[in-house]
């Protein structure tokens, strides 16, 4: 997977719309009109969440931000993760499956990633689902920083729109390894 890395840490980004987004920029966490009660997707990889969210085009998602989180954290998460579909290379019955779905708060999803103009590439892209306690925790004490970058992509929007190629920034991201190389190899055979 390929995740934006600064300083050690590792940038996830999520989409919502304004009052969340202000909400979470000032305080640094989810409050005001976020829901612990329903699964919230994370995403390490900016431009499958710029193709998810239509750079902040589709409804409700006109807010895109920038979620800084420690390594150990990620990694916290990523190892509570179940695969969200059924893989007989880690569960001998759909019956476990769903058992550990139950008891686990974080859903692994590899989906086609996409590039700057939304085709689907080959490399995947990471998503992770939080529910539960493990949101909660997200949400209210696990992040470092939050900000909006809806402005930066806005701008870079219109230089694609344009045709501007050259002009277009996109955040560096390289290949995240785990610490842990059980953990590294789960995800990567999922």
């Amino acid at each position: 997977m390929v995740a934006s890395q600064p300083n050690g840490n590792i940038v996830v980004c999520q989409a919502y719309r304004q009052p969340i987004a202000d909400y979470a920029v000032e305080h640094k966490q989810f409050e005001k009109d976020f829901s612990y009660n329903r699964m919230s997707w994370i995403k390490p990889n900016f431009l499958w969440m710029m193709y998810r969210s239509g750079w902040a085009t589709k409804e409700e998602q006109e807010n895109i931000l920038a979620i800084t989180i420690s390594t150990n954290t990620f990694d916290m998460i990523l190892q509570d993760a179940v695969v969200s579909s059924f893989d007989k290379y880690f569960y001998t019955s759909e019956a476990e499956w769903k058992r550990d779905l139950e008891a686990h708060g974080v859903r692994l999803q590899w989906d086609p990633d996409h590039d700057r103009f939304g085709n689907k590439i080959e490399r995947r892209a990471i998503q992770l689902g939080l529910k539960g306690n493990i949101l909660y925790q997200y949400g209210k004490e696990l992040i470092i920083d939050i900000q909006n970058i809806t402005p930066f992509v806005v701008r870079q929007r219109e230089i694609l729109e344009a045709g501007r190629l050259d002009d277009l920034e996109i955040p560096y991201e390289e290949i995240y390894r785990p610490a842990s190389e059980t953990l590294a190899s789960k995800i990567a055979l999922s």
